[in-house]
């Protein structure tokens, strides 16, 4: 199922986490059992799934994943990992660049040293967090292509969640039609026909450090 709605602009992460939060409620009402599992996808997506894991009475924690990006175009994601699982590339993307998955084995392997890193810094001793027969809701500020989400939600769905959502306050059309296939729900508060950029739809857009990534995550924990 995907849930669509006119084009907004949200105030801040914040904003856009409160609103998230009423429509993923709408969709997972609470019953007896576990808990929904709420992951966010660092760094951006912490501050909105802050939100929703409040409004759901969920469990709240990451699936960290890296971007693969072009060679010499940083900004161009052709694939993304997320966790241990392999990586995930846009197939018609490599094409147009003359490109073979074994042609960004040097990126993978720089992006796997630094998704490392992230979750030294995000999850310290917390073990990774398990969906298996949980309610789970994968949530980001926005998406763009959706590679990266595509490669969360892969992840995931490898774990046996009973059921496996992805939210978001905006999103590229053609990205959110193409997850359909990865998700058993898409929420999309926002699909604009003129989407460039997840930036675009937010009047603040300040971007994220560890810091405030680990910062939030114990905020939630300790409430």
């Amino acid at each position: 199922m995907v849930r669509d709605a006119p084009a907004l602009i949200f105030e801040n992460r914040d904003d856009a986490g409160r609103q998230l939060a009423d429509a993923v409620a709408a969709q997972l009402p609470r019953h007896p059992g576990p808990a929904p599992l709420v992951l966010a996808l660092p760094r951006g997506g912490v501050p909105v799934a802050v939100h929703v894991a409040a409004r759901v009475g969920g469990e709240l924690d990451v699936v960290i994943a890296r971007k693969i990006a072009a060679p010499g175009r940083p900004e161009y994601g052709l694939g993304a990992i997320a966790e241990d699982g392999p990586p995930v590339f846009d197939e018609p993307a490599l094409a147009a660049l003359g490109l073979t998955p074994s042609d960004l084995t040097p990126a993978v392997v720089e992006e796997r040293a630094e998704l490392a890193r992230r979750t030294r810094e995000y999850r310290a001793d917390r073990p990774t967090p398990d969906p298996t027969a949980r309610e789970v809701v994968l949530v980001d500020d926005g998406l763009a292509t959706g590679v990266t989400a595509r490669a969360a939600l892969r992840w995931l769905r490898g774990r046996h969640p009973a059921r496996l959502i992805l939210a978001v306050p905006v999103c590229a059309p053609p990205a959110r039609d193409a997850l359909t296939g990865d998700a058993d729900a898409v929420i999309c508060l926002s699909a604009p026909a003129e989407f460039r950029a997840v930036g675009q739809w937010y009047h603040d857009f300040t971007q994220l450090t560890d810091f405030d990534v680990a910062r939030a995550l114990r905020g939630f924990a300790a409430t």
